[in-house]
Formats: C-alpha cells, sequence, structure tokens
C-alpha cells in the first residue's frame, strides 16, 4: 500500500490492522506523535489525514492506501514555524507538553475550516483534547490570537 507522510511517498505491506501511531514512531521514527489511551479518547495522537483531524491510535494501515498523512512534524516548512505553533510559544502553552502536538494538529485542522473560530466553535473543535496540566485558557488564546492575525511570526 502506498501513501504519503509528510509529503514524502511510503510504502507499507505488514499488518493492515496495525495502528497508524505505531507505524509513524516504530517504523518512520517520528514521535512527536503520542500514544496517550490508545481509545481515541485524549487526542494526544491527533494528525491530519488527507487534511481531517484523525486519532492515530484508531486509523488502521489498511485505510491509508492513497491518503496523505501530515504530522506534528510535518506541520512547519523546515525551520519556520505555523503561526500556530509560534502562537502557541507566544501564549506559553504547553507546561508538561505531553499532549501539545495533539493540540495543535487538532487547533490546525480547526482554523484551515473555520480561520475565525468563535469561542464556543472553538470549544467544540477541540473537546476530547485533554491536557492534564489544564492549559485550555492558553490553548484558546492560541488559536484566537491566530483567528485575529496577532502572532508576531510564522506562516500561515
Amino acid at each position: 500500500m502506498d501513501f504519503k507522510v509528510n509529503g514524502k511517498a511510503v510504502s507499507f505491506d505488514g499488518d493492515s490492522e496495525m495502528p497508524l501511531l505505531w507505524y509513524l514512531r516504530d517504523i518512520e521514527g517520528m514521535t512527536g506523535t503520542k500514544f496517550g489511551c490508545g481509545a481515541g479518547l485524549c487526542g494526544a495522537c491527533t494528525v491530519h489525514v488527507d487534511g481531517v483531524a484523525s486519532r492515530a491510535c484508531l486509523t488502521f494501515m489498511g485505510d491509508l492506501a492513497g491518503t496523505s498523512v501530515t504530522t506534528i512534524e510535518g506541520l512547519a516548512d523546515g525551520d519556520t514555524l505555523t503561526a500556530l505553533q509560534m502562537a502557541w510559544a507566544e501564549n506559553n502553552v504547553p507546561q508538561c507538553g505531553y499532549c501539545q502536538s495533539g493540540q495543535i494538529m487538532q487547533a490546525a485542522a480547526l482554523l484551515k475550516d473555520n480561520p475565525s473560530p468563535t469561542d464556543a466553535e472553538i470549544d467544540e473543535a477541540m473537546y476530547g483534547n485533554i491536557c492534564r496540566c489544564g492549559t485550555y485558557q492558553r490553548i484558546k488564546a492560541a488559536i484566537r490570537s491566530v483567528a485575529e492575525g496577532t502572532v508576531t511570526g510564522g506562516t500561515l
């Protein structure tokens, strides 16, 4: 089966029921996507599959033929962070940082589909992405700063 990961063509001929999460971490060596709950409930493993936020722990390799997967490692353009990643830093969002790649990937999908979300729309889109450190207000502020165009760097 052929698909793309962060724009790079890859091929996989292993177990079709292997979760994408294990492929990314164990085969591709991309450790930005985290294992949290393994049941799609926490959002730590969120990636984009054809531009849609998806839980990598519940996405099976057999379902990826012809798709394009983007991970946190593929979000930036080389060393140039996205406006969302810059907003994360400017708003001091991470504490422990464990959930942050999933949070950013979920937020990026939201902003792609809705560049000017309301607070209620942010809450709805981010629901299910758990932050044990409780930085939800900073997460919302970072998303809002991108939507309002007040980030001081990065690319959209």
